[in-house]
């Protein structure tokens, strides 16, 4: 079995196939954890009763796998050919060959493009609140977007925060109805429309924002610790248009199975078509996927 991606989804499949006595092979092109190793603490992962940083629980899922026989080659694929009962997949390491293979290449965060950003993530700048607004208790942030994940981050934020800014460009959310009347009536939340960020305010870090006016122009600066983006996510699925069924956003069309349109290829984790995104999903998803995939080379001898 060959893995594609070493974050928790990868990892969790990776555990499961090597103790069910699969060959396993774990192509990650950075380090283990995926997007969860930029999360500076973990609190909703069972087992780490103080929580844990997002980098090292990543290396504890490798250590886990490898534990048990799984290899991991730092190698990003670069070409796939999945149709065939052998898959093939051109790396930076060469050519690797698998019976099955379990793609976990995540989505990430599609960034808000002002400059500063990527040196603030961790220092003000957050892409997932359920992840990150614990430490934001008492404080003030502001979440940029309007759609559903914008909603639910500050709807979560408005009870932990002293104060929550949800900053939309248009005059009214995107988002379903459900979150529009506890938002409305949440009292420490304010919504600034009609508004994009301009800048990022910081020092060593985030300090506040710079807000334009979309009908005017004029520009304003807003004081808060931290800003959580919620304007969407890029399935990292490009690899794959040519190859498997994808939905209109990009993610590739896979249901609680795990399984994809080509035999003995499996998809887990944010990568899959899926109504929550979160470190215990893609837990559950890693296991889905060998049950399936032991099923399938059952079947294929």
């Amino acid at each position: 079995m060959i893995v594609i991606g070493g974050g928790p989804a990868g990892y969790t499949a990776a555990l499961y196939a090597a103790r069910a006595g699969l060959s396993t092979l774990v192509l990650e092109k950075l380090s283990a954890g995926g997007q969860m190793a930029l999360t500076e603490q973990i609190d909703n992962y069972p087992g780490f009763e103080d929580g844990i940083d997002g980098f090292t629980l990543g290396e504890k899922m490798q250590q886990s796998a490898e534990r048990f026989g799984a290899v991991t080659e730092l190698a990003e694929v670069y070409k796939v050919s999945l149709s065939g009962k052998i898959k093939t997949l051109e790396t930076s390491e060469g050519v690797f060959q698998g019976r099955t293979v379990v793609i976990a290449t995540g989505a990430s965060p599609r960034p808000l493009g002002v400059p500063g950003e990527d040196t603030l993530i961790g220092k003000g700048v957050h892409y997932c609140a359920a992840c990150d607004g614990a430490p934001y208790r008492g404080k003030t942030v502001a979440v940029v977007g309007g759609g559903n994940s914008a909603a639910a981050d500050a709807l979560a934020l408005s009870r932990i925060a002293k104060k929550v800014y949800l900053i939309h460009r248009r005059d009214s959310l995107r988002a379903t109805k459900v979150y529009h009347e506890p938002l409305m009536n949440a009292p420490n939340v304010e919504f600034r429309w009609n508004s994009t960020v301009s800048a990022l305010l910081h020092e060593s870090r985030l300090t506040g924002l710079r807000l334009k006016d979309v009908n005017t122009g004029a520009e304003q600066e807003l004081a808060c610790d931290g800003v959580f983006i919620s304007v969407g996510r890029a399935p990292a699925t490009e690899l794959f248009r040519n190859e498997l069924a994808l939905d209109k956003s990009g993610y590739i069309v896979a249901d609680e199975s795990t399984r994809t349109n080509l035999p003995g290829v499996f998809a887990v984790g944010d990568v899959r078509t899926k109504a929550l995104r979160q470190v215990v999903t893609a837990v559950s998803d890693g296991a889905v996927a060998v049950h399936y995939a032991e099923e399938y080379l059952a079947e294929n001898r």
